[in-house]
């Protein structure tokens, strides 16, 4: 389970834009969560989109509507399950979330205004279905390559 969140200011992401990141921010994750493009994984992924009105966000220490047309601020929040996430690996997510939003935008490159935060729920503290949910019983799915599913195994200890 993966949720990403896009928090941005109130019509700074159009409709075909939240369309295509919606794809290409679920496989900026899912790819070096399990190893591999594998689509069938898409559906543990959640993509979130917060708008807030320009006077409800800040950047520098102003609010944006002060700050004036073309002031762009944006968090992006990814929150995963427990796993093989070394700081190589979160940083393969970070700059492939930042590409993934770039492109979208039509920009040539992430905007230095744009913040990726990162976050691993720890094993047994994520639950859905009525019940907890572990990773390790996602290992054998066959969206994980072998390689990625020992290194989860690895990093849990299992």
């Amino acid at each position: 389970m993966t949720v990403i969140t896009v928090n941005s200011s109130k019509g700074r992401l159009s409709p075909e834009q939240r369309r295509r990141l919606a794809e290409t921010l679920t496989d900026a994750v899912l790819v070096p969560e399990v190893g591999q493009f594998a689509p069938a994984a898409r559906v543990g992924f959640k993509v979130h989109f917060t708008e807030r009105e320009p006077d409800m966000m800040t950047i520098g220490g102003r609010l944006l509507a002060d700050v004036g047309p073309g002031a762009d601020a944006m968090v992006i929040d990814v929150t995963v399950m427990d796993g093989d996430w070394r700081k190589e690996v979160r940083a393969e997510v970070i700059e492939r979330v930042l590409a993934a939003m770039a492109e979208a935008c039509g920009m040539p490159e992430p905007s230095p205004a744009w913040w990726v935060t990162f976050r691993v729920i720890d094993e047994g503290s994520w639950g859905s279905r009525g019940g907890v949910l572990s990773v390790l019983s996602l290992l054998d799915s066959g969206v994980f390559t072998g390689e990625k599913a020992e290194a989860v195994r690895a990093a849990l200890g299992a």
